[in-house]
């Protein structure tokens, strides 16, 4: 499992830098102006409908059903369940890019009712929004390929394809000239992406044997089962979202410049997300669906408990530099052609509030993967329409005095409810993780991020006028000394206060769950068998 965590956490460590540099290319042609914040609503519709429908609710729904076929009924049977939620799949994404094409400016003006007020900005948001829509045709089928290829135990396809969307919008916008403005050529990159991604991951799936081929879809257990998950997902996943929308279309109403801070703080809060809460529970849901189908429970349950203490690990760090020097970060990353010192002080204090919320947004996945693997998409949506009622709440009361800052607040304080909804429903059902496997580590892990939030204080204090001569890279120069600075403080702490032995423990535990596992089912299976291509099939012995 640590392999594969390391597999996925890697890519998506080079997705989030090239996305970086995707953001200092877009920060410096397309700066915080009117053209931003149009091309961020066009770039941000297609984004939440794709988390509701395709990476959400049916990421959520299908992997563990197809895992479990995999697993009781074999490759034969998972083939034929995925092709026939393909074509059904894809059937529902023309429909409902064929309405979002028809009825754009109804649904910019749904989602994004302040643009209105402004109509250079409402129209052109409108145009790029219908070159952005097709992107979620697309990325819905990725997911499926994803998906397939994840429970089959190969990540990187799936994790390396966002590297295509970040090369395909820098080339693009540094084409600009071609197209009408710098919004339209940021438009073009995503949808052409959306091509190149589908390609990439499809073709590995084809590589490897576990190709789509479209077949009438049929009324069977499994599908039935899997529809079962899927409408409890989508509400929960909608819940999220609906939290996100209310940021684009509350902070349509702010001034200029507000939505381009909420996205710019986002990306910086997202790299640890992605790299570390997604790497995690990417391979956690899988995982334990092999698991809890083979009557593993105790190797289920030590899977996410490891998984939760290294994502932790890994995470605790980036929390405390975001909320004690998130104005340094931001201008030392984007201070730089249309973008101002205004922008960045504006887009810090923002990342800063969404910091709060850091730790139970990279630990969610990890979380609902339990009740996943399970086959239990109800209870999460319980938990995460609570959060987002609050969270919308928030919002409301919190945009006056706050602006976009007080939407990223509300938008932390909904992750905390949902992480604490989510530990108590799993502690009533009777398969919340043990304190006892992660109370003191996750303490302890507290206490050094503590000590180097201390460190970056006052090392950001000192450096500052040290280096106060310098007129060229003065915050980059800053920024990486406290970055060396606050690696070795926390580096150290952890040793000290948990020990080389805990690390240690930490990779051997995870790396001997993986390698005990249960085998594959399609591994003890003979491929002659007609029985491993009937879903409804008994499911061969347990090796």
């Amino acid at each position: 499992m640590i392999r594969r965590i390391a597999t996925v956490g890697g890519l998506t460590l080079v997705s989030r830098l090239t996305g970086f540099i995707r953001d200092v290319v877009m920060a410096a042609i397309l700066g915080a102006g009117p053209i931003a914040d149009a091309f961020f609503v066009a770039f941000r519709l297609p984004n939440h409908f794709r988390a509701i429908f395709a990476e959400g609710a049916f990421a959520a729904a299908f992997v563990p059903a197809y895992a479990r076929t995999l697993e009781q009924a074999g490759l034969p049977a998972a083939k034929l369940f995925a092709d026939e939620i393909a074509a059904a799949l894809i059937f529902l994404n023309l429909a409902l890019l064929a309405l979002a094409l028809l009825f754009t400016p109804e649904v910019v003006g749904l989602l994004a009712p302040g643009l209105s007020d402004d109509p250079i900005r409402f129209d052109l948001a409108v145009a790029l929004t219908r070159i952005t829509f097709p992107y979620l045709a697309l990325v819905s089928i990725e997911t499926l390929f994803a998906g397939i290829l994840n429970a089959n135990n190969r990540f990187a396809a799936a994790a390396g394809a966002p590297i295509l969307l970040n090369v395909s919008i820098i080339a693009t916008l540094l084409l600009t000239p071609l197209f009408k403005d710098a919004g339209h050529a940021a438009a073009w990159g995503v949808l052409i992406a959306g091509v190149f991604i589908v390609a990439v991951v499809g073709g590995d799936a084809e590589l490897h044997g576990v190709g789509i081929r479209f077949r009438m879809p049929r009324l069977d257990a499994p599908t039935r089962r899997f529809l079962k998950a899927l409408g409890p997902a989508i509400v929960g996943a909608g819940g999220v979202q609906l939290a996100l929308f209310a940021d684009t279309l509350i902070a349509s109403y702010l001034p200029t410049g507000a939505l381009s801070a909420l996205y710019y703080a986002d990306r910086i809060n997202q790299l640890p997300i992605g790299v570390v809460g997604i790497a995690v529970g990417t391979v956690l849901l899988p995982e334990m669906s092999r698991r809890l189908a083979a009557g593993d429970d105790r190797g289920a349950a030590s899977a996410q408990a490891r998984g939760i203490q290294l994502a932790l690990l890994m995470t605790v760090p980036c929390a405390a530099a975001s909320i004690v020097i998130p104005d340094l970060i931001m201008r030392a990353l984007f201070t730089r052609g249309a973008f101002t010192a205004a922008d960045a002080a504006a887009a810090g204090a923002t990342l800063a509030a969404y910091a709060f919320g850091l730790l139970p947004f990279v630990l969610l996945r990890s979380f609902t993967a339990p009740f996943y693997a399970r086959g239990d998409t109800a209870t999460p949506v319980k938990a995460a329409l609570l959060a987002a009622g609050i969270n919308i709440m928030l919002k409301v009361v919190l945009m006056g005095p706050l602006a976009q800052v007080g939407l990223a607040a509300a938008t932390s304080v909904g992750a905390w409810i949902n992480l604490s909804l989510l530990g108590y429903f799993a502690r009533r059902q009777g398969f919340a993780v043990s304190g006892h496997d992660i109370g003191k580590p996750v303490l302890k892990l507290l206490a050094s991020g503590a000590l180097l939030a201390v460190a970056l204080v006052v090392g950001a204090y000192g450096l500052e006028r040290a280096l106060a001569h310098l007129t060229h890279f003065h915050e980059e120069t800053v920024l990486l000394l406290l970055f060396v600075l606050g690696t070795a403080v926390y580096g150290g702490a952890v040793l000290l206060l948990l020990g080389m032995s805990w690390l240690k423990s930490l990779l051997r535990d995870v790396s001997v769950a993986a390698d005990t596992k249960a085998p594959p089912m399609l591994e003890s299976l003979d491929p002659t068998d007609d029985s491993a291509a009937l879903p409804d099939a008994e499911p061969p012995p347990k090796v």
